[in-house]
């Protein structure tokens, strides 16, 4: 039977979406070819009709995930958002979580494509005006950028530190404990 545009388009749309999470969960080299297309209901042999290869998909599912991540922090306060990002919630579900937070180191040692997609991302995110603590008037100025860029690698890091460490490990929670109370200590201070 053959399968329309329409339907080709949706499930190349659900095979990104189930790399991004896959690839949040076990990183990129953690996750087969065959082992991703069962995880989205699909045969080995379509992968290729749908990418060039793992590469293309990596920088698809990177991008997706890192508007996924964009869109989950969309009308909060940041203050809200960093408590939750700096949490051990935050860091126990890297599959549900930010694609930052789950794969930056990965992304350095991939193709140029899939670093371009964070880049494109990353840059997509310290735009965002959620990141300011000026709301609603965004600080478009040098400073401004760097404060966020700031935030951003303070919150990335204390979740890639804990994570680092063993799950039952004191150590992960007094890294997250530590670096929130400082993140939100530096927006009261603004």
């Amino acid at each position: 039977m053959k399968v329309t545009k329409a339907q080709a388009q949706a499930n190349r749309a659900h095979i990104v979406e189930t790399a991004s999470t896959l690839f949040r969960e076990r990183g990129y080299d953690g996750v087969g070819v065959a082992d991703l297309m069962a995880a989205a209901g699909f045969t080995h042999g379509g992968f290729y009709k749908h990418f060039g290869s793992k590469a293309d998909l990596m920088a698809e599912a990177s991008a997706c995930g890192l508007a996924q991540s964009a869109d989950a922090a969309a009308g909060m306060e940041l203050a809200d958002f960093l408590s939750y990002y700096i949490s051990r919630e935050h860091r126990d579900n890297p599959g549900q979580g930010c694609t930052m937070a789950a794969l930056c180191a990965d992304a350095a040692r991939q193709p140029a494509s899939v670093k371009a997609a964070f880049a494109a991302g990353i840059d997509a995110q310290v735009d965002r005006p959620a990141l300011d603590d000026a709301q609603p008037g965004v600080d478009v100025s040098p400073d401004g950028r760097a404060r966020r860029i700031a935030l951003m690698a303070m919150a990335v890091g204390a979740v890639v530190l804990s994570r680092s460490c063993p799950d039952d490990a004191p150590l992960a929670d007094e890294i997250l404990d530590i670096c929130r109370a400082d993140v939100l200590a530096r927006l009261a201070a603004r």
